[in-house]
């Protein structure tokens, strides 16, 4: 079986020792992940791990919560490395309302500024959404003619009714290792309605470890097989259906892997 992780983050201290965590990766079928950018460092720092490793791509752009030192000039930093070829997504973007500093104005200005731009380039996007989702929806439905190239719900936690709508808007939807908890209903739930050709399989690498894992830090895209093998049981599916479903939908997705 062939395995993808569409999701997850391997610039940083957390990963000194890549060509061994690679290595690994062959010998469980992980054969591909998207690591990504959260602010310019970091999609540099992901563009040169993706240049070093043959299975590796990566996304390029601003978090939400990462908008401390941007200035609107960054944008065109991003947009000349998401031209690279192994950029296959502008991401992670969106919106997020966890802190209680939270700049709303301005996470909604980027995160529309970053679906243009990757309208312009022909590109995907991933979205990243906490406690924001009624926001989130508002731009997506206001901007929908900027998702032609296709959009990512990563790690969404929102509601099954939501993940409904949002598939009919063409909406890709991944899950990484805490939709292997019991306790994760409404992940699982989703999992269970959603079209299969919806689905991805993430990390969120070095953080949320599936069950297995639990309390171990940092999680890698080692975890894969496992989250898959959890859709396939959700799911009724066998596993090895279930990952050539994922790959194919992250290839259909993701056109420049």
């Amino acid at each position: 079986m062939k395995f993808i992780d569409v999701h997850c983050h391997l610039d940083g201290r957390h990963f000194n020792e890549l060509d061994t965590l690679f290595s690994r990766l062959d010998g469980c079928g992980v054969e591909k992940v998207v690591t990504c950018g959260v602010d310019l460092p970091t999609s540099f720092a992901a563009k040169d791990i993706a240049e070093r490793y043959k299975g590796c791509y990566f996304t390029a752009g601003f978090h939400p919560t990462e908008l401390k030192d941007y200035k609107e000039s960054d944008l065109d930093e991003i947009a000349a490395l998401a031209r690279h070829e192994k950029c296959v997504a502008i991401g992670e973007i969106g919106l997020d309302y966890h802190y209680p500093d939270t700049d709303k104005p301005l996470q909604k200005e980027v995160f529309v500024r970053q679906l243009r731009l990757a309208d312009e380039l022909g590109l995907p996007v991933e979205i990243h959404s906490r406690n924001s989702a009624e926001d989130m929806c508002e731009i997506l439905r206001e901007h929908k003619n900027l998702l032609n190239n296709g959009f990512l719900l990563h790690c969404y936690s929102h509601s099954v009714e939501l993940a409904l709508e949002l598939e009919k808007s063409g909406a890709y939807f991944s899950f990484g290792g805490t939709s292997t908890y019991s306790g994760s209903k409404k992940a699982r739930r989703v999992i269970e309605t959603l079209g299969s050709d919806r689905l991805l399989t993430e990390t969120d690498s070095p953080y949320m470890p599936p069950v297995s894992r639990a309390g171990q830090f940092p999680n890698t895209p080692e975890s894969i097989p496992e989250i898959c093998a959890n859709f396939a049981h959700i799911r009724g599916a066998t596993e090895e259906d279930t990952a050539k479903t994922v790959w194919e939908n992250a290839h259909t997705l993701f056109k420049k892997l």
